[in-house]
């Protein structure tokens, strides 16, 4: 339990270096949590920044996400027995990061919605899994234009999928609840009609400008 507890501390400290802070310190100080959306994410970033920017955010965040659970999950800590099960060190890591980018302690529990750092985490531990993820996320945007919904779609997905993995299960189903948790704000812009749209992946969008 302590080998279990360390990791999970290291992995939420891990996710708590959001990347667009920290790229936003580097660029001058800006803060993407005053601009745009206010979230401090890779759609908000790109939005805002470009795609340079953008581009780095999703390195770093995504590049957590797989560190977690690709490399922490299963080390071995000096002076320290061995955790528990690998599954179980795998969800409290995966979940960890989560939290740690959205409520990250070092940029006042303030973070982003945890969507390219699942992607990493997935990517950590079982690639094969991104491909049903990044399929449903990009048909979703492509047919409604909401980059929110399709993060949601795409997380639900994962869970549903990692029913087939049981090792995977805690951490996919959790992961969605986090997923669909942060996107609230979202949820509630698109039911009334104020939510923006992804317009050069939406396919309405590009129909109307040909029409």
């Amino acid at each position: 339990m302590i080998t279990l507890a360390v990791k999970a501390i290291l992995a939420y400290l891990l996710g708590a270096l959001v990347g667009s802070l920290l790229v936003g310190r580097l660029r001058g100080g800006i803060d993407i949590r005053r601009l745009g959306s206010g979230n401090a994410g890779g759609t908000n970033a790109l939005r805002t920044q470009g795609k340079a920017f953008a581009f780095w955010v999703m390195l770093i965040d995504i590049g957590k996400g797989w560190l977690a659970t690709g490399v922490l999950c299963g080390l071995s800590l000096p002076g320290l027995p061995s955790g528990p099960q690998r599954e179980w060190t795998l969800a409290i890591c995966g979940i960890a990061v989560m939290i740690g980018h959205v409520y990250p302690v070092w940029f006042g529990f303030k973070g982003g919605k945890g969507v390219a750092t699942l992607i990493g985490a997935v990517l950590g531990v079982a690639p094969i899994l991104l491909l049903p993820m990044l399929a449903v996320w990009l048909l979703a945007v492509m047919l409604v234009g909401y980059v929110g919904l399709a993060s949601i779609l795409g997380a639900v997905t994962f869970a549903f999928e990692a029913a087939r993995h049981r090792a995977l299960l805690p951490f996919a189903a959790v992961a969605a609840v986090i997923i669909i948790s942060t996107h609230r704000s979202n949820i509630r812009r698109m039911l009334t009609g104020t939510e923006p749209r992804a317009r050069r992946l939406w396919l309405f969008a590009m129909r109307s400008r040909s029409s």
